[in-house]
């Protein structure tokens, strides 16, 4: 269940990774459209951090990476750092599962690494409340 894309000898497409997220195709295509849209963003797809990470879709404004979006079998996890007072900001208006993901963040400097999995238009909302933070905010 959620296998990512990892053969690193054939690039996938934006569309073969959208198709490869099945039933979650929609909010992974929406995601993507939204924060090139709403932040500027530039889209690359890449196969970043070694061989269990897969291909996914890096966001950067300028030279900044906002967050990799990886393709998964049904799902797709976006992957990004805030810092701790960012996490704060908005702990109280997301979802439980939101929270969990913030509590169990892997710690760096002052704050930490998310992965969070999309699987359902919920997790679709609170993760745009946390690339919203990241955009807005800064470091």
């Amino acid at each position: 269940m959620y296998e990512r894309m990892l053969d690193k000898q054939v690039e996938p497409s934006v569309d073969e990774m959208a198709a490869y997220c099945a039933g979650n195709a929609e909010l992974f295509v929406l995601l993507n459209e939204w924060l090139s849209e709403t932040y500027g963003t530039v889209q690359k797809v890449t196969f970043p951090y070694g061989n269990r990470y897969g291909w996914g879709i890096a966001h950067r404004i300028k030279q900044k990476l906002i967050c990799n979006i990886f393709a998964e079998k049904d799902a797709f996890t976006v992957m990004m750092r805030l810092s701790n007072k960012q996490f704060t900001s908005v702990y109280g208006s997301v979802q439980n599962y939101t929270r969990e993901q913030i509590d169990h963040r892997y710690p760096c400097s002052d704050g930490g690494w998310i992965h969070y999995r999309v699987t359902e238009k919920e997790h679709w909302e609170d993760i745009r409340k946390l690339l919203t933070v990241k955009c807005s905010n800064g470091k």
